[in-house]
């Protein structure tokens, strides 16, 4: 998740957890949550406020580190032509989003009961 990475950008900057939450607008408490991976799936508005107020991009913010393999350079790039492409002006709705969440955990159960 995110929560590593969020955290890092935070004391780069040298911004306490109650700095960044009033400046970006964020309960302390749900930015402390999404720094410790209690929370998945923060909203994009959400991360966008906050990388805003750490004059960070989205991209940056959402980066993880990446593997040395190239399959893995591959996958990020494509997640993150995806990830644009949602959150773009004709991006999907939430509902969308939610079916597609779905038949991802049935194709990956389907995956997984193939033994």
């Amino acid at each position: 998740m995110i929560g590593g990475k969020l955290k890092k950008l935070r004391q780069e900057r040298g911004y306490s957890l109650t700095r960044l939450a009033k400046e970006a607008g964020v309960s302390k408490s749900y930015l402390s949550y999404l720094e410790r991976d209690l929370r998945e799936n923060p909203s994009l508005q959400t991360l966008e406020k906050v990388a805003n107020t750490l004059n960070v991009s989205l991209d940056n913010l959402l980066e993880t580190k990446r593997k040395e393999n190239n399959n893995s350079d591959d996958l990020h790039h494509e997640f993150m032509d995806l990830f644009k492409l949602v959150v773009g002006e004709e991006g999907i709705s939430k509902g969308d989003l939610s079916e597609f969440r779905e038949f991802m955990k049935f194709k990956n159960w389907q995956i997984t009961n193939k033994k």
